[in-house]
C-alpha cells in the first residue's frame, strides 16, 4: 500500500484486548471500537501515535517505511540523512561523530541536523509576531497540533502560524545547498511527520522514526565499533537544537515568556495543548502566540525507544545544546543565515473538519437508560469506557464509535445478571439429569421387577393352595397346623411383595382430570385409618387449589407417605398436612417429627428396594413409586429432613408440586356446603 491509501496506525487485532486504554489516551477520539476490537478512523486521526505509547500489548502499530528508504539508499542517488535535534536522546551513549559515521556507512551521502531549519524559523516566527501585532498566532511546527487544529477546531485555521515546520525548511535549505536532486529522509522521534512528508513530497521524500533507524542499522550491518568517525555536514545551528523541549520554539526565536505579560504561552502534552486551544477559541487567554506541542517535547515522541524520564532526557538534550552551541563557527553560521534567509518558509493550511453535530437529549437518554443510567447519580464517570463521562460515551455510541459494553458497571451487571440466569440453567440441568438417572433406574428395575414378580407368581400360588389345604386339614392343637400357619402367613407376605414388585413394573397410563387437591386430600383423611397416638394436623391455603390429576395416583402418593412418615413415629407424634398454591404449581407437604433421614441416606431414598425400616415392614418401594406417579405429572418431590438432633427438631419433611390448572377456571367444591378443609384438626 501507498502512504496515501495505508493508515499511519493501525491494530493487530490478535494482539488487542478490550482494555480501552486506546481510546482513554486518544485526544481525537479517533478510535472506534466494533465487537471488542479497536480501529482506529484514519480521516479523525492526528496522528499523535500516543495510543501506540499507551498499548501495553503492543497492539498498535505505525506504518513502516524502512522498506522504502532502503530502496532509496541501494538506488545510487544522493540521499540527504536530515536529523531531529532530540537524536542525542535515542543514542546518547554513541558520540555524535561516531553516530553521523553511522549514518553514511549505511547509505547516507549527507547528515545534516534539521535544527539549522528550526534556526531559520525561528526567525520567521519572530518576524510574523513583530509585524503583527495585536493577532494571535498558533505555531505550526508540530503536525499533530496542525492536523488536530484543521480538524476539530477549524475556526483556529486562520490563526496557524503561515510557516513551514522545521523538518521542511531543513529539507528546502540542504536541497538547495546539495542540489534539487538529491532525495531527503527525515528521522526523527515523531510519527505525525510520515503524513506531513507525505504532503510535502516535493521537500521531503520519506520520514522514518528512530526505532525505524536502529532497524535499517540492523539489516545494514552498521555496528558503531566498526563505523568511522565523520562530522555532520552544514550548514550547522544554533539554538534550533532546543526545540524539542517545551519552550524551545520560544527560546530559540527570543520570544522571552514574560509571566507578567502573557503575551507567549507555551503548553506541551495531550491533555495541555487541546485545553489551550479550546480555551484560546472561548476567548479565555490573551496570549499573543501559543507553542503548542502535542506530546510532551519532541523528546518524549512514539519514535523513540528510550525508556527514560522527561527530565533526564532534557538534561541529555541540554548537554548537547550547549555543546553544540558553544562550538559553532559563528561566522559560517551567520553566512549561512544570510544565504538562506530569503527562501520561502510559507505554509497554507486546510480545513478538515471531522466535527459532528451533538445528539439530541431524548437520543442521549436512550443509550444512557439502556446501560441502567436512569439518574444523573447513576453517571459514575469511571472512565473505564475509555471517555471522560457517561455522557461522551453514550455520545460515541450514537456516533458509532463505541458500544454499550465498554462501560463497566454495566457490563459487570450484566454478567451477574447471566451469572444467575446460568446458575438456574445449571440448577434445572443437574435436576433434569438426576431426573433422568432417576427414570433410567427406574425403568430398569421395573423389567428386573417384572420379571421376578411373574417368576415368583406362579409357584408362590401353589404354595399358597397347599399352605391353605394343610391349615384346614391339620388339627388346631398339632404342630403341623403351626407350622402350615406359619407357611400361610409368609407366602402371604410374599404375595404383597410381589404385589408390590408389579405395581411399580406396571406402566399405569393416568386418567386426569381436574380435581382440586384440598377435597382429595380431605376425602382420604375421612376414610384412612388413624393411629391413635399419632396426633394429625392439617392447613389448607383455601383457594385456587385445582389441578390436573389421576386422583388415584395422587391418593396413593399420599398414602405412600403418610405411611411412612407414620413408621417414623412409633412412639408417636405430630403429622402435619397442608395443601397451598406458589405461582405456578398446586403443592402438599406431608411433614413428620420422626427420627428424620440421615444425611447418607437421603440422595437413595427414591432408589427402588432402598428402606430403612426393620426387616419384614417394608419393601422399599413405596416412595419410587411416588416419585414415578409425580413425574409423569409433570410435577417435583423434594424432601426436607434432620436426624441430628443437636442441629434442632428432627423430623421430614415431603412436598409435591403439580401444575396448577389455569386461574379462573371452575374448580369442584367440597361437600354440601362447599367449603375446602382448613386449620382443622383431626
Amino acid at each position: 500500500m501507498t502512504p496515501d491509501t495505508e493508515p499511519l496506525v493501525r491494530t493487530i487485532k490478535e494482539r488487542c484486548r478490550t482494555c480501552y486504554t486506546c481510546v482513554r489516551g486518544c485526544p481525537a477520539k479517533a478510535i472506534r471500537i466494533t465487537g471488542g476490537q479497536a480501529e482506529v478512523i484514519r480521516e479523525r486521526c492526528i496522528g499523535c501515535a500516543n495510543c501506540v505509547l499507551m498499548c501495553s500489548r503492543g497492539a498498535k502499530e505505525t506504518r513502516n517505511s524502512t522498506a522504502s528508504v532502503r530502496r532509496l539508499l541501494a538506488s545510487g542517488e544522493t540521499v540527504i540523512a536530515c536529523l531531529a535535534p532530540s537524536f542525542p536522546v535515542e543514542f546518547g551513549g554513541i558520540d555524535p561523530l561516531r553516530f553521523a559515521g553511522m549514518l553514511k556507512a549505511a547509505g547516507f551521502k549527507y547528515v545534516c541536523e534539521v535544527a539549522f531549519g528550526a534556526d531559520m524559523v525561528s526567525m520567521q516566527y519572530r518576524k510574523l509576531i513583530n509585524e503583527n501585532p495585536g493577532r494571535k498566532f498558533i505555531s505550526s511546527a508540530c503536525p499533530a497540533v496542525v492536523s488536530y487544529v484543521e480538524k476539530y477546531h477549524p475556526g483556529l485555521v486562520k490563526n496557524l502560524a503561515p510557516i513551514v515546520s522545521p523538518m521542511t525548511a531543513a529539507a528546502r535549505i540542504v536541497r538547495a545547498h546539495y542540489g534539487p536532486g538529491a532525495k531527503v529522509v527525515f528521522i526523527g522521534p515523531c510519527v505525525a511527520k510520515k503524513d506531513e512528508a507525505f504532503r510535502n513530497r516535493a521537500d521531503v521524500e520519506e520520514a522514518i522514526t528512530f526505532i525505524e533507524l536502529r532497524n535499517i542499522f540492523k539489516t545494514a550491518g552498521v555496528d558503531r565499533s566498526t563505523a568511522l568517525d565523520a562530522h555532520f555536514d552544514p550548514p550547522h545551528p544554533a539554538k534550533g537544537v532546543l526545540y524539542p523541549m517545551g519552550g524551545g520554539l520560544l527560546n530559540s526565536a527570543e520570544l522571552d515568556e514574560d509571566l507578567m505579560t502573557g503575551r507567549f504561552l507555551s503548553a506541551e502534552g495531550l491533555e495541555n495543548f487541546v485545553e489551550a486551544l479550546r480555551n484560546l477559541e472561548h476567548g479565555d487567554i490573551d496570549a499573543d502566540f501559543l507553542d503548542l506541542l502535542c506530546c510532551n517535547g519532541c523528546l518524549m515522541g512514539p519514535g523513540l525507544s528510550v525508556k527514560t524520564s522527561k527530565h533526564s532526557r532534557e538534561a541529555v538534550l541540554r548537554r548537547y545544546a550547549r555543546k553544540s552551541y558553544f562550538s559553532i563557527k559563528i561566522n559560517e553560521w551567520e553566512d549561512s543565515v544570510r544565504r538562506f534567509r530569503a527562501m520561502d518558509y510559507g505554509a497554507a493550511f486546510e480545513v478538515e473538519d471531522q466535527r459532528v453535530l451533538p445528539p439530541s437529549q431524548e437520543a442521549l437518554k436512550t443509550v444512557l437508560e439502556k446501560m441502567g443510567k436512569l439518574r444523573p447519580e447513576d453517571e459514575l464517570n469511571c472512565g473505564a469506557c475509555g471517555y471522560q463521562t457517561c455522557v461522551e460515551h453514550a455520545t460515541a455510541i450514537i456516533r458509532g464509535l463505541a458500544e454499550s459494553e465498554m462501560c463497566l458497571p454495566y457490563t459487570i451487571e450484566r454478567l451477574k445478571t447471566t451469572a444467575e440466569e446460568l446458575t438456574v440453567s445449571y440448577n434445572q440441568l443437574a435436576k433434569t439429569k438426576q431426573a433422568l438417572i432417576q427414570s433410567e433406574k427406574l425403568a430398569s428395575m421395573g423389567q428386573l421387577a417384572a420379571g421376578v414378580a411373574h417368576e415368583l407368581n406362579n409357584p408362590l400360588g401353589v404354595v399358597l393352595l397347599y399352605s391353605h389345604l394343610l391349615t384346614e386339614q391339620c388339627p388346631k392343637d398339632s404342630r403341623v397346623f403351626g407350622d402350615a400357619r406359619m407357611i400361610t402367613e409368609q407366602a402371604d407376605r410374599c404375595k404383597k411383595i410381589v404385589g408390590g414388585l408389579l405395581n411399580f413394573a406396571r406402566k399405569n397410563k393416568p386418567f386426569f382430570r381436574q380435581e382440586n387437591l384440598a377435597l382429595l386430600v380431605e376425602n382420604y383423611f375421612r376414610t384412612a385409618p388413624l393411629p391413635a397416638a399419632i396426633h394429625f394436623e392439617t392447613a389448607s391455603s383455601g383457594a385456587d387449589l385445582a389441578a390436573e390429576m389421576d386422583p388415584d395416583q395422587i391418593i396413593q402418593v399420599l398414602s405412600n407417605l403418610v405411611t411412612n412418615a407414620a413408621e417414623a413415629m412409633p412412639a408417636g407424634g405430630t403429622l402435619k398436612i397442608a395443601v397451598f398454591r406458589d405461582e405456578e404449581n398446586v403443592c402438599f407437604s406431608v411433614a413428620d417429627t420422626g427420627c428424620g433421614i440421615r444425611e447418607e441416606n437421603k440422595k437413595k431414598i427414591f432408589e427402588p428396594f432402598f428402606t430403612t425400616k426393620q426387616i419384614g415392614k417394608g419393601t422399599g418401594l413405596g416412595l419410587a413409586v411416588s416419585y414415578g406417579i409425580i413425574k409423569v405429572h409433570r410435577g417435583s418431590i423434594a424432601v426436607e429432613t434432620n436426624a441430628d438432633p443437636a442441629k434442632g427438631a428432627t423430623g421430614t419433611k415431603f412436598t409435591v408440586k403439580l401444575p396448577g390448572a389455569a386461574r379462573g377456571k371452575p374448580e369442584k367444591q367440597a361437600g354440601a356446603a362447599g367449603k375446602v378443609f382448613g386449620g382443622e384438626t383431626l
